[in-house]
């Protein structure tokens, strides 16, 4: 299995490679040369085994040649064993066809422990391996940087450096950044937005000789792994619900689009997904291009989902590259009108995207409204981007086809907007009960890439 860039001139890379370099050299995102397709027999065969299990079939074929089957399963089994459920990723049903994939059973509360808990497995074997040290850098609009810093704090191979917007996450997203006392993690609060974080992210791997004189590695969903981990969940959750002998439907509160294009890649794979459903809040730049063809970078305007806060997602570069049959020349001539602010999806290719996406937007007062809503009809407490997400799936709902909403954070992450919704204040569980009374541990930094080069490179470990 290779890997190629969205942008076309960068080098071809195993799995391996792929991971640890994360950005292309080109700007460009990788992304599998073919997507291996499962057989029904196969996809059926997954129904009763375990998560790990399933994550092994899943994922093998993508890294069979980087990765003894050995040391695969090995990685599975230790990124999920602190897991607080023994299906990982269980589904609760909400109403008759509604069901809830509860992501967030992970150490840090989100579903982003999925795929970083197992690629910092993953790291340390091939790391080891090669006797490399790496400098990872993340940007973050509250729940990657946690679970990055979770999963490889105090790790012998590796300096992480994360930067979340000031002021723009919420208080437990914060303090899971900067309380940990370990040498090797550092909670960079920059000035701006998620998108200037990404940026500047996105500037320093384009510095080639930055980027190699570090050793320069993302972890953001830019990294191919970061989807493949996620890919498997789709599974687990269809097989539950009957797949592959009926179809089922997903809707994925979203902002960097990480997360439904691993439902993209599940479809791709043989899993048989009626709708795929883009949910957004007020920063809705995914649903406007979905419903106009006009991508156009407007101002990002704080929420109390603050995790969907983004105008521009790097990941949707992976819708395009399909949408326009793996034309990495065309691809790379929008993400250059992308500099100037916008780009205009060719009408082919939008067709593409709208066979394979549906979308919808949901203001403040809406997720509000949601979150008493379910607390009433259900008695379930969910947090503001998984009432995004079921807002946005109750009307995309076909009669005779489960919807499966992605709740991708515990409520406790965001304890204000669910006072405010319902008037109770949810408790984090007992493993984070004194996070409110750690030191903090922050560093402030400008929006500036020279600066933030000059902090990483005094501060990581030669």
């Amino acid at each position: 299995m290779q890997y190629i860039s969205t942008r076309g001139a960068a080098p071809v890379l195993p799995f391996a490679e792929t991971m640890l370099t994360g950005l292309a050299r080109d700007g460009g995102l990788y992304v599998p040369e073919t997507v291996p397709v499962l057989t029904p027999a196969e996809i059926a065969a997954l129904e009763g085994a375990s998560y790990e299990e399933a994550a092994f079939r899943v994922m093998q074929p993508f890294v069979a040649e980087s990765f003894s089957e050995t040391e695969l399963r090995e990685a599975i089994r230790r990124a999920y064993q602190g897991f607080g459920h023994p299906a990982r990723a269980p589904l609760v049903q909400l109403a008759p066809g509604h069901h809830l994939l509860e992501l967030f059973h992970g150490p840090t509360l989100a579903f982003k422990d999925f795929a970083m808990q197992l690629i910092g497995q993953l790291f340390q074997i091939a790391l080891a391996r090669e006797g490399r040290r790496i400098t990872i850098v993340g940007a973050t609009s509250g729940d990657t940087g946690s679970a990055a810093i979770e999963a490889f704090r105090g790790l012998p191979n590796v300096d992480v450096f994360i930067l979340y917007p000031h002021g723009r996450v919420s208080e437990v997203q914060r303090r899971q950044m900067t309380t940990p006392d370990e040498a090797n993690v550092h909670a960079l609060a920059i000035s701006g937005t998620f998108d200037d974080a990404q940026a500047r992210l996105k500037d320093l791997f384009n510095d080639h000789d930055f980027r190699d004189g570090v050793g320069l590695a993302g972890v953001n969903s830019i990294n191919w792994a970061r989807v493949l981990a996620q890919v498997v969940y789709y599974f687990t959750a269809a097989v539950s619900l009957g797949a592959p002998h009926r179809a089922v439907s997903f809707t994925v509160p979203t902002g960097n689009f990480g997360d439904i294009f691993a439902g993209s890649i599940a479809r791709r794979m043989g899993l048989p997904i009626d709708r795929l459903v883009v949910a957004t809040n007020q920063n809705d730049i995914l649903d406007r291009a979905l419903r106009t063809g006009e991508y156009s970078v407007g101002r990002v305007e704080p929420s109390m989902s603050p995790s969907m806060d983004i105008q521009v997602s790097s990941n949707f570069e992976r819708a395009l590259f399909a949408a326009y049959g793996g034309d990495g020349r065309a691809v790379a001539q929008l993400m250059e009108e992308l500099k100037s602010g916008a780009f205009t999806i060719s009408q082919g290719a939008l067709d593409q995207l709208r066979d394979e996406f549906a979308s919808g937007r949901v203001s403040e007062a809406e997720t509000l409204a949601t979150i008493a809503r379910v607390r009433a009809q259900t008695g379930q407490v969910v947090c503001p981007h998984t009432a995004v997400g079921i807002e946005v799936a109750d009307r995309n709902r076909v009669p005779g086809t489960p919807m499966i909403t992605l709740a991708t954070a515990h409520p406790a992450k965001f304890p204000d907007a669910v006072e405010q919704a319902i008037g109770i204040r949810p408790a984090l569980p007992p493993h984070m009960a004194r996070l409110g009374e750690l030191p903090e541990r922050v560093t402030r930094v400008e929006n500036d890439s020279a600066a933030l080069k000059s902090l990483i490179l005094e501060r990581r470990t030669a």
